[in-house]
């Protein structure tokens, strides 16, 4: 039955409405006259945005009701630490539902219980009747509404959650929700809960026992479970039994209210456009009213993508000509290519697609070879025809991760210039926590979109065509919508990013300039030595030969080191050893930080630490990088992507370098193996210390930043401090313990984390970060801002403004959102690494330009670039690349970049 009705979205209105006003305050957006609008920008563009995804469903947005509701009747004190409705956040609450039910979207309130009790309510109507409920929300408790029926979306961060969702995010099932409430409580709404359980022991009872009900009928089973004191457990909780059984009704969302409104009662949005119009004028939002007073009606769906006859296929050169024409004269035009591969380094080109305004596109094949394939203009000189226009700087250019398109164009003799703008990087810097940035993705979520897959028109697997076998009558529309698709994000991309000027300065001084820098770095490739490689896969395995057996020994019997499920049953059954953690499933956690603590007191999980690591290395590197060497340039190619991490760091794969360890005999030896061309050297220049340099400039703390002045050993300098000595009195010992404070706490390291890296007692570990404090008092004044500011804005800031989005800042678990904590200390200093460091490539790449050193850029790696020099040229090239890099930003103490040169990138350390 749910298949024949679109989903039925019922929206939390009071979740999004404090969510909305704390997102928008650093903005503090208001009318000319003072009156705030932030939250009513927030939720509107939230509401636009769902009905864009979903134009056919009925949608109703349910508010909490004024006054007490029958949980104040249960508990006195419930909710009772929540603050008073901010006052500018209460003129807007009037404002938005009049937004609401301008939108032609019924607004639902319901005396005497919450918004949570009617949204649970209609969804029971709707599991009932079989029905498909989307329930859009920022509060984690409706994960306990969640079944086969009802799903949740947070709009937010972009994230949707099933059954299997709410596993994988809580580690138990929907029905278990609200036990996990009962149990640990809520600060937020002030469940009581069961004093001194947390989080962590509520999931252990509740995957080792069951629910409220099992648990206390089997108090007993508690040290089965492996706690320590599990005898003291099992009286608390009999002890704190009433408050258990309190808590679970107060986190029950009741599915039994009486409703005004019932489910098939809940209308299809139709919005009345003079109301709006109205109402977008009073509050000054400029481009809703442009767009109503454009004639057209408030679309919440995007006009559907052109069928395949609105897309012209050119087969002629007076086609060509028509079009070449256009994009001459084009204002920006959107490019794509497609190809016969992924691989830059080896696809061969296919066709072309341009897009000149929403809705028009053309697709210019070049390469089809089927049989029976209509004929095709000669690719050869159809790219010297467009050579001129693709290589004009002067001519606009849009695409999306636009760099592939660079390389394969490259391969070609075409220099790919005028690029102006990416729209998966105009994503990326908006939100680059929101979600995925590929195509597909982005039209879904920006455009109401669903285009057309590669697989949908190639098929899967082995089976699956390349795009030279795909019939032109497929392929042309599909490559077509492609550049169609691309032209209207960047055109709704572009709109988004005007609002926001240090997000758009991001983009088009940093991340689009930096485009066809990396596209040459990637193209200019490595040298390695594959002879070296393969010797050292021979002694790894040799190695990992010899670590099996002594694994077989200590488990008294042969297994599979590989093997989880294997492992769990050796370690946790056979050998008795005490479970640390366990899977979202209930399984006892072999993961890699369970073996690394429980290495410190079993040899067996040491000796499988070390296993994994090598054949890790073995199977990453020592084998797959010489099978990646490119035939034709005989040097290995990375990708680099500036679109994957949250905090604006580059990360590369096939291969990638970032992993390649650099505190192991073995991680050193693989950096062995890229080598320099004869004649050349390399050139390894690295920042030093650049995260701690950024932490004195945002702290502004007087010592910090006048020990980095003086040129100071920084480590050095604070052990001295800390530990109450002079510089030439600080031992080995005490420089290693001010390194690990140093570099510990700017992400986020607690007493417990630095004691066990000291292999110190906690309290004195604490002692160490209460002196640290004490000697540098201006860091702890930052990142106590730095979490005050994140918590009430949802996001922290690099110095170039980048901004880093913390979904679970305010989360009312308490690990997640002292995770997005520490999170928030460290994403600016690490984001301004970022843009520091993609700064130096770009003035590094435009020096390199001028064609003064015979020398090129050919890896970048975490803070660290690395170049193929000419030898008799090393030093001075190194004079000036340090120069060059330390003068990319302008910070409170100098920036320091240490540069070394060998025959190899191990030997320029």
């Amino acid at each position: 039955m749910s298949e024949q009705y679109p989903p039925i979205i019922l929206v939390d209105g009071s979740s999004y409405l404090y969510r909305a006003f704390f997102a928008s305050q650093q903005a503090d957006l208001r009318t000319q006259a003072g009156f705030p609008t932030g939250a009513i920008r927030v939720v509107t563009s939230m509401l636009r945005s769902l009905l864009k995804q979903y134009p056919e469903s009925p949608v109703t947005v349910v508010f909490d009701a004024k006054g007490k509701t029958f949980r104040d009747e249960l508990f006195a004190e419930y909710k009772a630490h929540r603050p008073a409705m901010p006052d500018d956040l209460r003129l807007q609450v009037e404002p938005i539902h009049q937004i609401i039910r301008a939108m032609g979207i019924e607004l639902l309130v319901e005396e005497g219980v919450e918004a949570d009790d009617v949204i649970g309510t209609l969804a029971r109507e709707a599991t009932e009747q079989q029905r498909p409920v989307i329930i859009s929300t920022g509060d984690k408790d409706m994960a306990q509404l969640v079944n086969a029926q009802v799903s949740l979306i947070n709009t937010m961060n972009d994230t949707h959650m099933d059954v299997d969702g709410v596993i994988e995010k809580f580690g138990i099932p929907p029905e278990l929700i609200i036990d996990l409430l009962a149990l640990q409580g809520d600060k937020v709404d002030n469940i009581p809960g069961v004093p001194g359980v947390g989080e962590k022991t509520a999931l252990a009872l509740l995957q080792g026992i069951g629910g409220i009900q099992a648990l206390y009928q089997n108090l007993d089973r508690i040290a089965e479970l492996g706690f320590r004191g599990a005898k003291t457990m099992a009286q608390k909780l009999e002890a704190h039994r009433a408050d258990a059984e309190l808590s679970y009704q107060l986190a029950t969302i009741k599915t039994d209210v009486p409703l005004h409104l019932h489910l098939d009662a809940i209308p299809c949005p139709q919005p009345d456009n003079a109301v709006l119009l109205e109402l977008f004028r009073e509050y000054e939002f400029r481009s809703w009213v442009e767009e109503l007073e454009s004639g057209e009606p408030l679309k919440h769906v995007p006009s559907a993508p052109p069928m395949a006859t609105d897309y012209p296929v050119l087969l002629t050169w007076d086609d060509l000509e028509v079009w070449i024409k256009r994009l001459e004269a084009a204002e920006i035009f959107a490019l794509d290519t497609e190809t016969t591969s992924l691989n830059y380094m080896e696809a061969e080109l296919v066709g072309l697609s341009f897009s000149i305004q929403p809705g028009e596109a053309a697709y210019l094949p070049l390469a089809h070879d089927y049989v029976g394939v209509p004929d095709q203009l000669d690719r050869q000189q159809v790219l010297q025809r467009l050579k001129p226009l693709l290589e004009s700087p002067e001519h606009a250019k849009v695409g999306q991760h636009i760099k592939y398109d660079m390389n394969v164009l490259a391969r070609y003799g075409i220099d790919l210039k005028g690029v102006v703008a990416d729209t998966m990087l105009a994503s990326y810097v908006l939100n680059s926590t929101a979600g995925r940035h590929d195509m597909d993705s982005l039209a879904e979520r920006f455009l109401g979109l669903k285009t057309v897959t590669f697989e949908e028109i190639a098929g899967k697997g082995k089976q699956q065509l390349t795009f030279n076998q795909i019939d032109l009558d497929v392929a042309a529309p599909y490559a077509a919508e492609d550049a169609d698709i691309t032209f209207r994000l960047h055109a709704h991309l572009m709109h988004e990013l005007a609002f926001q000027s240090p997000l758009m300065a991001v983009l088009t001084e940093l991340e689009i300039p930096l485009i066809p820098v990396l596209a040459r770095i990637e193209r200019n490739g490595a040298r390695v030595d594959a002879t070296l490689l393969s010797n050292q896969s021979r002694e790894l395995e040799v190695r990992l030969q010899a670590l099996e057996q002594q694994a077989y020994e200590l488990a008294g019997e042969v297994f599979n080191l590989g093997s989880p499920k294997q492992l769990q049953v050796i370690l946790f059954e056979k050998q008795g050893i005490p479970v640390r953690k366990k899977t979202p499933k209930g399984a006892p956690s072999t993961a890699e930080e369970v073996l690394q603590e429980l290495a410190l007191d079993y040899p067996l999980p040491k000796v499988i630490i070390e296993h994994r690591g090598l054949s890790k290395l073995k199977s990453t590197y020592t084998d797959k990088l010489p099978l990646m060497i490119n035939p034709r340039t005989g040097r290995i190619h990375t990708s680099y992507h500036q679109a994957v991490t949250a905090t604006g760091r580059l990360s590369s794969s096939d291969p990638n370098l970032q992993n390649i360890p650099v505190r192991t005999a073995e991680g050193r030896r693989i950096r062995q193996a890229f080598i320099a061309s004869e004649g050349y050297s390399i050139v390894a220049a690295d920042y030093s210390q650049i995260e701690l340099r950024i932490m004195a400039h945002l702290s502004d703390d007087e010592g910090l930043v006048q020990a980095f002045a003086q040129g100071k050993d920084i480590h050095r300098a604070t052990a001295a401090e800390v530990f109450g000595v002079s510089l030439d009195q600080v031992t080995a010992d005490q420089r290693r313990s001010a390194k690990a404070i140093n570099f510990g706490l700017i992400y986020g390291m607690s007493a417990f984390g630095l004691a066990k890296q000291l292999g110190v007692g906690r309290n004195e570990a604490q002692q160490y970060i209460d002196h640290y404090f004490q000697t540098y008092p201006g860091v702890q004044r930052y990142m106590d801002e730095t979490r005050a500011q994140a918590h009430e804005k949802g996001y922290v800031e690099t110095l170039r403004g980048r901004r880093l989005y913390l979904p679970e800042i305010n989360a009312r678990n308490a690990m997640r959102r002292q995770a997005a904590e520490r999170t928030a200390i460290n994403a600016p200093m690490q984001g301004t690494a970022a843009d520091i460091i993609k700064q130096a490539m770009i003035d590094v790449d435009r020096w390199l330009g001028q064609g003064e050193f015979d020398a090129q850029m050919i890896m970048q790696v975490h803070d660290e670039l690395v170049f193929e020099v000419k030898t008799e040229q090393v030093p001075a090239f190194v004079e000036q690349v340090t120069r060059l890099m330390e003068q990319a930003a302008s910070l409170k103490v100098p920036l320091l970049v240490e540069a070394g040169t060998g025959s190899t990138w191990e030997a320029a350390h």
